[in-house]
């Protein structure tokens, strides 16, 4: 809880470490992931640095990798995932990964290449079998006519035997007709015939017929309709145009034979051929089967191997090399609670590479803020990056994730506040819970829901807390429980309790037993037809209690800010008055609401004072005299109220006067402070008191059994000669150099005080009154709930047919169900979060967080391995 309540303590380390054992000891370090190194070669080109050949060779093992991933995938062959998590190979094994998968792909690039050769060429002699057997069919026909003209009984003898005269005298003429048979893609098919026609001017006869199976493409694998033609021309100019037209519509030409016999001859021939390398493309196929079954029982554990040789080398090419060219230096950020543990992995690194000189690592000091760290789990990350998506915290200010667990999806429940749509959400969020080693692979693939996933755990809460605030307003589905009895009896004298429409049933405050409903909402409400009259001063009183409450929470963690950064001005003129002013006004607010709620019964209504008109009277200083009930709420309520709106006025230039004046004052004597400027920089006049804290390199050895040996100096008389200088400035108790400092320019300080007192005190009302939105969506909510059932299950209900009323209620069920998830469970369940989103990054936050840090990022192989998909 510590370090989610605020980031670890960083501190920024030099490491030295030998040529020989760099690569091990930074494997260790990415096994460990707690250590973030700075590259400390920015203007060197990528090219240019030292283990650029190492990554080119990463590089290309991955490209091997994804093609053999490819071929896998393509062939529907599941990959092994034992969730092994191999430690990164040697450098010297490069060389035996880089021979596998040469390898591999050479075979898979020859098998590929045969693949293709023999399917290029079963389609060619598939194309030419149909070709065969359609041009015969075409043949069979044309000779089915002339014979069928000669001996028509209806023709004469004369003029059949002049037909036999005219066929034989022609013959010579049509030996000369020439045809070209081919096959074409069915669809460019009317294209192709109309250029024929306006090409060859009509002097060419198309024939087609279409293959009823379809055939393999062997380059794309994708399955294609194709058309059998063959066109008839006369002379060697048609014969031209023919070919070029089907050169340009990509059509396949095939030799076929002018004689039956010859076509049959050859038809026979084709058939055995393909029966040939239908074998031979089996075979093809199961060797090709195999060495992609092969691969894929180890691609998992290559890609994490490669990928981390590849992560090592990217980290090492960060690195500097010293001048005697034997040893790596690197600069990187770690947590201070840590230190022992990089120690230790850089022992080992040390001990696997067989190195005799230890590795060495000192801490530094150091002008750049520190990285935010906070140690998380996978069910505080997502509140955590709710957080961060507005900003990451400045390093060690209070972080607000630990309240948001609480706090977001309370807020969020009092918005959707629906007992029955609080369990669909629960539900729904458990499965995600107890089955998520499952669905984890394959959520994170998809987008959509890998969203839903990474957020199961505060859709649970956010279930939970709406099924608490449904039953507190006795809302499900619309409904109401009658559990404990209704405390609210109708008045005999206007209703007959005995035949009484409830439909119309209005609730007289007067009419009422002596005790309140023990939880909740009474459930007679939700048959009054007044319902919305309490309903709406109980929500919006509510929200402006949590509103008020959730800021005066976020002031009050600005002062744990103020002490840890020590600076009392801030508590002193910034953190009182806020609080003063905030309590004066909408405080007391608050316990108005209280009074009235305690002092004011149900046979009360209409003589309690108005919350509103009494607040903006109290501002006003409009008073009647004599105080009457319906306006006072208690004896001496004038001058309590006047002293209250005189000290908030008072709070305004004690925030905006009084700090930049003691700021001032501390300049003239010569006292050490520090301000902000507008830039977001620190200033300070003088030189401050420091504590040196850092350690001896003699004493960083991780052989070492004294470990590490903290010196500290405190000046207490001459701080310039007790000072540790960094680049431009001086060490404090972190490690960290703090800025030099810069000269105190009253005026701009006095400008950012201002736009901070206004900002605060414009902010106080426009918050609270943005708390409303808690109320607003709540009834929203409540009413689409409603309407939802009344036009849907109320007209299924009232159905009179009864042999039709089943059928009617089943189909109007489903479509109520269906509504009530996808608008009132996805479409408000989010619009809620959105708003609950906003109270907290702005009405929230803005009270303490500034959010202007900067996340740290470690070297880790687990978290490289994630965002591949390759973590467990």
């Amino acid at each position: 809880m510590g370090s989610l309540f605020r980031s670890e303590d960083m501190t920024l380390c030099q490491l030295f470490l030998q040529s020989e054992a760099a690569y091990a000891c930074v494997s260790e370090l990415g096994e460990l992931g707690l250590v973030q190194f700075r590259d400390l070669n920015p203007d060197v080109n990528a090219f240019q640095r030292k283990f650029v050949n190492e990554v080119r060779r990463c590089d290309e093992m991955e490209r091997k990798l994804r093609f053999l991933e490819k071929e896998i995938r393509k062939d529907g062959i599941p990959m092994l995932d034992t969730g092994d998590n191999p430690d990164a190979p040697q450098p010297r094994e490069m060389i035996d990964l880089e021979a596998t998968f040469e390898k591999l792909e050479s075979e898979m690039n020859d098998v590929n290449a045969n693949s293709e050769a023999l399917k290029k060429n079963f389609l060619e002699l598939t194309e030419l079998k149909h070709i065969l057997r359609k041009t015969q069919a075409f043949f069979d026909e044309a000779d089915h006519h002339t014979m069928q003209a000669m001996h028509d009984p209806l023709i004469p003898d004369d003029d059949v035997q002049l037909l036999g005269e005219e066929l034989g005298r022609h013959a010579g003429q049509a030996l000369k007709l020439g045809f070209v048979a081919g096959v074409i893609l069915r669809e460019r098919i009317p294209a192709f015939e109309r250029m024929l026609w306006r090409v060859c001017r009509g002097n060419v006869f198309l024939k087609q017929a279409e293959i009823d199976t379809r055939l393999e493409d062997p380059i794309t694998g994708d399955r294609v309709d194709k058309t059998v033609f063959i066109i008839f021309f006369q002379g060697e100019q048609l014969k031209s145009r023919v070919k070029k037209i089907c050169e340009g519509f990509r059509a396949t030409l095939y030799p076929c034979p002018e004689t039956q016999s010859d076509r049959r001859e050859m038809s026979i021939g084709v058939m055995t051929r393909i029966e040939d390398l239908n074998t031979v493309l089996g075979q093809t196929q199961d060797h090709r089967h195999r060495l992609l079954v092969a691969a894929a029982k180890n691609i998992k554990v290559w890609f994490i191997k490669v990928r981390k040789i590849k992560a090592i080398y990217h980290t090492l090419n960060m690195f500097n090399l010293d001048v005697t060219q034997k040893c790596l230096i690197s600069e990187c950020w770690c947590p201070v609670a840590d230190l022992d543990r990089i120690q230790q992995a850089l022992k080992r690194g040390n001990e696997r590479s067989g190195s005799s000189v230890p590795s060495i690592l000192n801490r530094m000091s150091t002008r750049q803020e520190p990285p935010t760290y906070h140690r998380l789990n996978k069910f505080t990350v997502v509140f955590q990056n709710i957080v961060d998506a507005y900003g990451v915290a400045s390093y060690r200010e209070v972080n607000p994730a630990p309240w948001t667990i609480i706090s977001f999806p309370f807020l969020f429940a009092i918005m959707f506040g629906d007992a029955g749509h609080g369990v669909i959400m629960l539900l729904f969020a458990l499965y995600l819970v107890i089955m998520e080693k499952r669905l984890a692979p394959k959520m994170s693939a998809d987008e959509i829901f890998g969203m839903f996933f990474n957020g199961r755990y505060i859709i649970l809460l956010m279930g939970a807390f709406s099924i608490y605030t449904g039953l507190i307003y006795n809302d499900i589905f619309s409904k109401s429980l009658n559990i404990f009895g209704s405390a609210w009896k109708p008045d005999p004298s206007v209703y007959n309790t005995s035949s009484m429409d409830l439909k119309n049933y209005k609730i007289n405050a007067n009419n009422t037993v002596e005790r309140p409903y023990p939880f909740g909402l009474d459930p007679v409400w939700q048959l009054a037809i007044n319902k919305i009259t309490i309903t709406n001063s109980l929500k919006m009183k509510i929200s402006v209690i949590f509103g008020v409450c959730h800021m005066l929470f976020g002031l009050s963690l600005s002062l744990l800010n103020h002490r840890f950064f020590n600076k009392p001005l801030n508590v002193y003129f910034e953190f009182i008055p806020q609080l003063i002013f905030m309590c004066s006004i909408f405080g007391y607010l608050i316990l108005l609401i209280f009074v009235k709620w305690l002092k004011f019964g149900p046979a009360d209504t209409g003589k309690a004072p108005n919350l509103l008109i009494g607040l903006i009277s109290m501002f006003l200083f409009q008073y009647e005299d004599p105080c009457k009930p319906t306006t006072c709420w208690y004896a001496g309520q004038k001058g309590f109220q006047i002293t209250l709106v005189v000290v908030a006025v008072l709070c305004v230039p004690w925030m905006l006067l009084v700090k930049p004046y003691m700021l001032r004052k501390q300049h003239l004597e010569g006292k050490p402070h520090q301000y902000t400027l507008l830039n977001g920089d620190m200033s300070q006049d003088d030189e401050l008191l420091e504590v040196v804290h850092h350690v001896d390199s003699e004493t960083a050895y991780p052989g070492d059994d004294d470990g590490y040996e903290e010196k500290l100096s405190v000046n207490s008389g001459d701080l310039l000669n007790s000072e540790v200088e960094g680049d431009d400035g001086t060490l404090d108790q972190t490690g960290l150099v703090r800025p030099t400092p810069q000269p105190f320019d009253f005026s701009e300080v006095m400008i950012t005080q201002a736009i901070h007192t206004i900002e605060y005190c414009l902010g106080c009302v426009s918050h609270t009154a943005s708390y409303l939105r808690l109320w607003a969506l709540s009834l929203a909510h409540a009413q689409l709930s409603e309407v939802l059932w009344t036009m849907v299950m109320t007209t299924a209900l009232s159905f009179k047919i009864q042999w039709l009323s089943v059928i009617f209620i089943f189909v109007c069920f489903a479509f109520w169900a269906c509504c009530s998830i996808v608008i009132l469970v996805l479409m408000e369940g989010m619009s809620a979060f959105l708003h609950a989103l906003r109270l907290h990054w702005v009405e929230f936050q803005s009270k303490f967080y500034k959010g202007e840090g900067y996340q740290f990022v470690p070297f880790s192989f687990d978290t490289m391995l994630a965002e591949y998909g390759l973590a467990d």
